[in-house]
C-alpha cells in the first residue's frame, strides 16, 4: 500500500476544552456568593427626637394712632392776588401737587389738616409755583404751628 505523503492517519480524538484562566473564574460570582450577598441587611436608622424649631419673634403691633386735626399757620404777605399752597408729606399732603390755604388776615394763611397721626413735612408756595426758600418745615401732629416763610 502506498501512503500518500501529507496526510496524517485519522485517529479519534477528544472534544477539546478551553483552558480556565483566573480571571475568568473571579468574574464570574458562584451561586454561594450571590446568597451571601442577598442577606446582608441594611442597619435600621436610629430615630432621633423631633427638633423644636426656634420660636417666632413676636411682633406687637402698636394700636393705631389717633387721628388729630393739625393746624398749619403762615405769617407772611404774598400780595394782592395770590395764593398761599402748602406742598409735603403726611395727612393728606403731596410733593406733587399744592392744597390751597385760607387767607384769614392781610398777612395771615392757614390750613386745617384732619388726618394727621404723625410729624408733617412740608413747604409753602405762591400760587403753586413759587417755593419758600430754606429747609422744609416740620409740624407735630395736633395743634397749631405758625412759621413765617421767605420767598
Amino acid at each position: 500500500m502506498k501512503k500518500t505523503p501529507g496526510k496524517a492517519p485519522k485517529t479519534p480524538t477528544k472534544a477539546k476544552t478551553a483552558p480556565v484562566s483566573a480571571k475568568s473564574v473571579e468574574a464570574k460570582p458562584t451561586a454561594s456568593a450571590k446568597t451571601a450577598a442577598s442577606k446582608v441587611t441594611k442597619a435600621k436608622s436610629v430615630e432621633k427626637p423631633a427638633r423644636q424649631a426656634p420660636a417666632a419673634p413676636v411682633v406687637k403691633i402698636p394700636a393705631p394712632e389717633e387721628v388729630v386735626p393739625t393746624t398749619i399757620v403762615a405769617q407772611v404777605d404774598v400780595g394782592f392776588g395770590n395764593q398761599l399752597f402748602v406742598r409735603g408729606e403726611g395727612a393728606g399732603l403731596s410733593w406733587e401737587k399744592g392744597l390751597a390755604m385760607d387767607n384769614v388776615a392781610a398777612d395771615r394763611w392757614q390750613i386745617v389738616l384732619k388726618d394727621s397721626t404723625a410729624p408733617i413735612v412740608f413747604k409753602f408756595l405762591v400760587n403753586d409755583l413759587t417755593w419758600s426758600t430754606g429747609d422744609d418745615y416740620l409740624a407735630a401732629p395736633g395743634g397749631t404751628a405758625t412759621f413765617v416763610p421767605v420767598f
